[in-house]
């Protein structure tokens, strides 16, 4: 006989689960809008912690904990799944845990940062993700397709090509602020969008990744 406590969502994760996502989708409609980028800097900037905090939480869901397995055991693009888990997760717990900036340009760490009290997850993905090479250099290339501006954008994400003591890694210089949020926040939504029914499509649609990986 079926448990009904095991049926997914439950009771508990219902509740959670409508006040997480209606959150996320408020803010994805106003990040995805032009306009959220002719705001302040410092107004961006808590925008945006909030949208990949809110994001953080939701991928602690199991249904969505198998997704992302299904992704990075071959289900998507090769390295799909390092950037919607590890690389978003490592940007939310920088701009948490280190709410010492007040603006997207101005976000940067360092190893001696990242283990100052202990070797986290922080620690962890400059580690893991300076090691990882797309024809010799840690770019992973995206098109993203603006629905309101008929208009195609190629992205980059530059993961760190070097994590020492001595050297600062500036959040900007992974991922701008401008077009590359707009390529994460995307991402977001497609991971997010896995656990319902919607009818409604982004204002912004990844088209492809736009490299073949070495052999």
């Amino acid at each position: 006989m079926l448990d009904i406590s095991e049926i997914k969502p439950n009771k508990k994760e219902r509740i959670a689960l409508e006040l997480f996502y209606n959150r996320f989708y408020n803010l994805y409609d106003e990040l995805s809008q032009e306009k959220f980028f002719a705001e302040k800097s410092t107004y961006r900037f808590y925008k945006i912690r909030d949208i990949f905090s809110v994001y953080k939480e939701l991928l602690g869901y199991e249904p969505i904990q198998h997704y992302i397995k299904y992704v990075k055991n071959g289900g998507r693009p090769p390295l799909e799944g390092l950037v919607i888990d590890d690389l978003f997760s490592f940007v939310r717990n920088l701009l948490l845990h280190f709410t010492i900036f007040d603006d997207w340009d101005s976000v940067y760490i360092s190893k001696d940062l990242a283990t100052w009290n202990k070797a986290a997850t922080i620690h962890k993905f400059p580690q893991k993700s300076s090691q990882i090479k797309i024809n010799d250099k840690g770019i992973i290339k995206y098109r993203i397709w603006e629905n309101d501006k008929k208009l195609m954008t190629y992205v980059q994400i530059h993961l760190p090509e070097e994590y020492s003591d001595n050297s600062k890694i500036f959040l900007k210089d992974i991922i701008s602020e401008k077009e590359g949020v707009k390529l994460c926040i995307s991402f977001m939504k497609q991971v997010l969008d896995t656990q319902i029914h919607s009818e409604k499509d982004g204002d912004i649609v990844i088209m492809s990744q736009v490299y073949v990986p070495k052999q």
